[in-house]
């Protein structure tokens, strides 16, 4: 008898921000499976087990979970953000389509979050208000020269890019590297917004021009959003600015 699988997404971090579709999720799961600062952030009873794996072990930790769904049990894989969003269900559904057709029998049920450009943004103001693009920096999945491709079509196309993955020790590099891609294509003067933690005790949200951009600012626990030409800043004397990006488009 196949059980079922919940993928599902816990949101930024701050707890008034996760969905009572996944607090229903995590109460009606047995098993666990996740990366432990998530798994940290569940309040589980006594006859519920965290299944803790390395941030790069995804496809190893779906493959787990899927297995022991396949066992009859009921089970949830756990993301931060939303699942979808570089996350968990695509590592569930590429073992699903590689592995036993068992798998492909468990009741799958993908529970959407609070995804990081979506926090950040709303505590900014609304600088995903026109056409935007994520982007991940991360080289682990894609060459690199993809993704500085991938940044300067759409920073030419006029998207608004949030960066996932922005910088880790063992990529420092990347989104300084990134920075000098687009400062090649957009004006100096565009807005980035470092947001980092967004809705946590911990949140720190900055603005700067691109042309003064340090990709020190950034961490892993940080989402970057480079504006278009067309975003802009309201200044609101004592009160934080806001960004936003019109919903329409400017005469080109």
């Amino acid at each position: 008898m196949s059980g079922r699988l919940f993928v599902v997404g816990l949101g930024p971090g701050n707890p008034d921000q996760v969905t009572p579709q996944a607090s229903a999720a995590v109460a009606g799961a047995r098993f666990f499976y996740g990366y432990k600062p998530y798994l940290d952030r569940l309040d589980l009873r006594p006859d519920q087990l965290r299944i803790a794996s390395d941030n790069r072990e995804e496809l190893s930790r779906a493959e787990a979970a899927l297995t022991k769904a396949a066992e009859g049990e009921t089970v949830a894989v756990v993301s931060g953000g939303d699942p979808g969003v570089f996350a968990m269900a695509a590592a569930v559904c590429e073992a699903i389509e590689a592995g036993p057709k068992a798998w492909r029998d468990i009741d799958i049920e993908i529970v959407p979050g609070v995804t990081a450009m979506l926090a950040v943004a709303a505590r900014i103001g609304a600088p995903l208000g026109h056409d935007f693009c994520a982007i991940s920096l991360s080289d682990n999945l894609k060459p690199w020269d993809v993704v500085e491709r991938r940044l300067i079509a759409a920073a030419e196309a006029g998207f608004v890019i949030a960066l996932y993955n922005p910088i880790s020790k063992a990529r420092p590099w990347q989104l300084g590297k990134a920075f000098e891609r687009l400062r090649a294509v957009l004006p100096a003067e565009t807005l980035v917004i470092f947001g980092r933690a967004a809705g946590r005790t911990d949140e720190r949200i900055e603005i700067f021009a691109l042309g003064e951009a340090n990709a020190e600012k950034a961490d892993m626990a940080t989402c970057v959003i480079i504006g278009s030409r067309e975003t802009r800043a309201i200044e609101r004397g004592d009160r934080s600015p806001l960004v936003y990006t019109p919903r329409s488009l400017a005469s080109q």
